[in-house]
């Protein structure tokens, strides 16, 4: 594997004060914060002047009205990840980590970042996108006809597996779905690949991004549900456990998806590996990863001889504009 991009010869004092941007009105609110913490301590642990802010306590503007030199992205969801909160940044001229505004906001939907990849022959299971409006009791029925049983109904906003649920039979359908529409108004229903759960992180930008080791999850189970993420220690994240031409071929599929999307700074691919022929599946791209003690980025990072704070100060390093200042 390559060495990943990483310079950790960087003088904290330079890069000013910081503001990392944590919490936020989306429903991940309480990851974000969670994240946020764990970013703040990192960061002020190896020199660095930084600070919390909430957007949902403070406006924006007051990142410019009280000197900030750049933030950290440590916010999930909608208003943080979704393109929103970069372009208000850009207007402001603050630079930030992570992707811009175009590859954050088609990353944030899951079924526009499907239909991208598909054009590009990246697989990626088969799905159905449907309105509210579409979304008949009869309409339902039909859906595990199309796709197969069990079927992942989603909100494709959403992240944190929020608002998710593997549908096993028919009978189970009509409760997906109205779950999922407490979330989004477009469901995302997904053909359920059988076998193990994936994911790889990448770090860099273009032709210089680098995907770290992949880490197979295996939930109690085998659900890696919002509870088995951030709220149990029974997960096992597991290095090492593919092949190594398999894993080399997931962390292509990886790159060229992430690049793709044009994506930058950091993000993290979730992947499902079909059991009957070892034929990996993106699910989707994070461009603002979780960072929590249960985070697998920083899991990844270490592995290749990066700890948590020296990730977290040369994430800091890379925040920029999309625009030329």
């Amino acid at each position: 594997m390559s060495t990943p991009p990483v310079n950790l010869n960087i003088d904290p004092r330079a890069l000013g004060k910081v503001a990392v941007l944590m919490g936020g009105s989306s429903a991940e609110r309480p990851v974000s914060l969670m994240s946020g913490s764990g970013v703040l301590a990192a960061l002020q642990s190896v020199g660095v002047n930084a600070q919390a802010f909430d957007p949902a306590e403070r406006p924006l503007h007051a990142l410019k009205d009280e000197g900030f030199d750049r933030a950290f992205v440590a916010l999930h969801g909608r208003g943080g990840e979704d393109g929103s909160l970069q372009g208000a940044l850009e207007l402001l001229g603050v630079p930030y980590t992570g992707s811009g505004v175009m590859a954050s906001a088609i990353a944030m939907d899951k079924t526009t970042t499907k239909r991208l990849w598909s054009t590009a022959d990246i697989p990626t299971p088969a799905y159905l996108s449907l309105s509210r409006e579409a979304l008949t009791r009869e309409r339902v029925r039909t859906i595990p006809d199309e796709l197969g049983l069990p079927v992942v109904v989603k909100p494709p906003h959403e992240g944190s597996s929020i608002g998710i649920t593997k549908a096993k039979g028919y009978s189970q359908m009509q409760d997906a779905v109205t779950l999922a529409l407490g979330y989004d108004d477009e469901l995302l229903f997904e053909q359920c690949i059988e076998g193990p759960e994936l994911t790889c992180a990448v770090l860099g930008e273009g032709a210089n991004a680098v995907a770290l080791p992949v880490i197979e999850i295996r939930a109690e189970d085998g659900n890696y549900d919002f509870a088995n993420k951030y709220e149990t220690d029974t997960t096992q994240y597991l290095f090492g456990s593919l092949p190594a031409a398999l894993e080399a071929e997931v962390q292509r599929l990886v790159l060229q998806a992430y690049r793709l999307l044009g994506c930058r700074g950091w993000g993290r691919a979730d992947i499902m590996l079909r059991q009957s022929d070892q034929r990996p599946f993106l699910l989707e791209m994070n461009t603002s990863p979780g960072m929590t003690s249960h985070s697998l980025v920083p899991k990844a990072a270490q592995q290749v001889g990066i700890d948590y704070p020296h990730l977290c100060l040369w994430l800091l390093a890379q925040a920029r504009l999309d625009r030329k200042a």
